[in-house]
């Protein structure tokens, strides 16, 4: 899937919940690095932390697996904040 989001990780705060819902067209050279990494549509992550290095270092973890993405990489993705009570 891809779409238009104005959702950033980079704009999210520590320990945002979020969802992978599809991808933006101009970072498709990213998508498929991404799909190795297990960030499919649909895919639930956390936010661990923002990292002010040269590279600007975002580490998310995914279902149970840390990782660490560029901010380029991490511009790829369209994702939506999710509710607290989602899974309630």
């Amino acid at each position: 899937m891809i779409t238009n989001s104005n959702t950033y990780l980079r704009d999210m705060p520590v320990g945002t919940r979020a969802c992978v819902v599809g991808y933006e067209k101009a970072y498709l050279g990213y998508k498929g690095r991404l799909l190795l990494m297990g960030l499919t549509p649909g895919t639930e992550f956390t936010i661990v932390s923002h990292a002010p290095t040269p590279f600007n270092l975002i580490e998310i973890e995914v279902q149970g697996f840390r990782f660490s993405l560029r901010k380029q990489e991490a511009d790829a993705l369209c994702v939506e904040e999710m509710d607290d009570d989602y899974n309630n």
